[in-house]
């Protein structure tokens, strides 16, 4: 077998060579698996804390991600993107971890466990608009995130979320509105 090779972050992305990774990862090559995380990893961690708001947890649900996804990559039939399937187990895996994790009295409240401050010091790397995104209430936060950098359509997220499709339409302008606002200040 051809030793597969890393894409470098200056190299132009090959489809062919990700469908091999894929095809092989299927078939229960760690290596060909690996070479699947090196590509996807960071963008599955950015849209983890981007729903999560909390540095820790995403760490933990991405590192989840990946472990369903060793588990479940034989259901990958083709008939998508890879990026945009796996984006999806993403997205329900944090979705179900969101919904696990919570507490009675915070499901009631929407209280939010960190101040913008605490999750400011654990990102301080991280752009102005993520820090932005990250002071949204959650509701409208995973509502932002799934539509307007996921791409999902409201009714999808709709489905997501258990909500109606109008009110994933008004959290989404309800987080526009409260972006567009804190960026003028």
């Amino acid at each position: 077998m051809d030793k597969l090779k890393i894409i470098d972050a200056n190299e132009h992305f090959n489809p062919d060579l990700e469908s091999q990774w894929i095809a092989q990862a299927q078939q229960g090559d760690q290596q060909a698996f690996h070479h699947l995380y090196e590509n996807y990893h960071r963008r599955i961690y950015a849209l983890c804390w981007r729903m999560m708001a909390d540095k820790d947890s995403a760490e933990d649900v991405c590192q989840e991600v990946f472990v369903q996804l060793w588990q479940k990559i034989t259901n990958f039939r083709g008939e998508s993107k890879f990026s945009t399937w796996l984006h999806s187990v993403a997205s329900n895996i944090v979705l179900g971890h969101i919904r696990k994790n919570k507490t009675w009295i915070q499901r009631i409240f929407s209280i939010e466990e960190q101040t913008v401050e605490d999750i400011a010091v654990e990102m301080p790397d991280c752009s102005n608009l993520d820090r932005k995104i990250q002071k949204l209430p959650e509701r409208a936060r995973l509502v932002f995130v799934l539509f307007a950098i996921e791409g999902y359509r409201h009714e999808e997220i709709a489905n997501m979320l258990g909500m109606a499709v109008g009110t994933s339409k008004a959290q989404y302008h309800r987080a526009r509105g409260l972006l567009r606002e804190s960026l003028s200040e």
